[in-house]
């Protein structure tokens, strides 16, 4: 394109001298054309164009390139150098066609106010153009800083207003599930029943593992390990420790990612969560398997003794899950089954991995009670 502007910026100036019915010099034609082959000398010196033109503008036939010339000027140059090229191209011919001619007061004052005009207008479209240029990307650097500044301010509001919610929750929320973890470790070193004790020290663990992911959430802690992929299993064995009929398969080929594999961690967790909410007799199948680079993860439960399977659109739990799924690249569908079951299918990526193996986004969790 920009080729294009060039030939057309030499050849269109280059034409109207040559169709020119009168010459005034012999010298006209030849330092006219010249003027147009130097025209695209302007895009790096427009005041050495400009001196090139003068020759012919002279001999009468070097306004065509000039023209060209002196909007370059307009474009590229400071007001002082556009005054400056603008006297020139004016007084120069003029003064030339009134002395040659004998023009008389009135005529001569015409001539010049010709002239300025013919070489005053280009420039000034120029500098126009350029000022208009200008202008517009200042008024969308404008814009920009105060839409930033909008959302810094937006930010900082969100900021706060978590800040004081976390604050209200971590107090209150946090001291009761910490008073959860003392008593039941009390409970667990006071009696002799082995069955209790081991009750008591998983209640224990679980409420040290409430209090660290509510502290994760709140932005208050995220040091811990995030529960992934490896801690599927021993998910699993809490809830069948809990009274579940857990039947586990695991396919996959490799560890996926450390996101997909907490995506994949919260998949069962809530799928198990809600089989103990809504059908706690039934059977529970987690199969995860791996194909064509993607992680699927199929929870289903069988129909329950006393029918209360929670209904496909789910509630908070299986929309927050399927936002959570939906992040980490991947799909969610819940189903009722035909035989009064309940169907949790989730496909993941399972390609490498974008975040180091210690990326954590959620609160870490207690592995072995005994320790906790």
């Amino acid at each position: 394109m920009v080729i294009v502007l060039e030939v057309l910026a030499v050849v269109v100036p280059a034409a109207m001298v040559l169709l020119a019915d009168h010459v005034p010099y012999t010298w006209s034609i030849p330092a006219a054309l010249a003027a147009c082959a130097l025209l695209p000398v302007r895009r790096w010196r427009p005041s050495v164009a400009v001196l090139a033109c003068l020759p012919g503008l002279v001999g009468g036939l070097g306004l065509p390139p000039t023209v060209v010339a002196l909007y370059r000027i307009g474009r590229k140059s400071t007001v002082p150098v556009m005054i400056t090229w603008v006297a020139v191209a004016t007084v120069l011919p003029s003064t030339v066609v009134v002395v040659s001619q004998g023009l008389a007061p009135g005529a001569a004052l015409l001539t010049f106010a010709f002239s300025l005009f013919v070489a005053g207008a280009p420039t000034a479209l120029g500098a126009l153009i350029t000022t208009r240029r200008e202008l517009t990307a200042s008024l969308a650097e404008a814009s920009r800083a105060r839409i930033a500044e909008v959302e810094a301010r937006e930010d900082g509001a969100r900021a706060a207003e978590r800040a004081r919610i976390a604050r209200e929750i971590h107090d209150a929320v946090g001291h009761h599930a910490t008073l959860i973890a003392v008593e039941s470790a009390a409970l667990a070193a006071t009696t002799e029943d082995v069955t209790t004790r081991d009750t008591a020290m998983r209640l224990r663990a679980l409420a040290k593992e409430a209090l660290a992911e509510m502290r994760a959430a709140l932005g208050l802690l995220n040091t811990e390990p995030s529960p992934g992929f490896n801690g599927i299993e021993s998910l699993i064995e809490r809830a069948r420790a809990a009274g579940l009929t857990v039947h586990y398969e695991d396919r996959s080929e490799h560890p996926p990612p450390p996101a997909t594999g907490r995506a994949a961690y919260r998949v069962v967790q809530e799928a198990l969560t809600n089989v103990t909410k809504h059908a706690p007799d039934a059977s529970v199948h987690v199969r995860l398997s791996q194909q064509d680079g993607r992680l699927r993860v199929t929870v289903t439960n069988d129909r329950p003794a006393s029918p209360a399977s929670p209904s496909v659109e789910g509630g908070h739990g299986l929309h927050g899950l399927k936002e959570r799924v939906t992040q980490a690249g991947g799909t969610l569908t819940t189903a009722a089954r035909a035989d009064g079951g309940f169907a949790i299918d989730a496909t993941l990526p399972a390609g490498p991995s974008k975040v180091d193996a210690d990326d954590s986004t959620f609160g870490g969790s207690a592995r072995n009670p005994a320790n906790a």
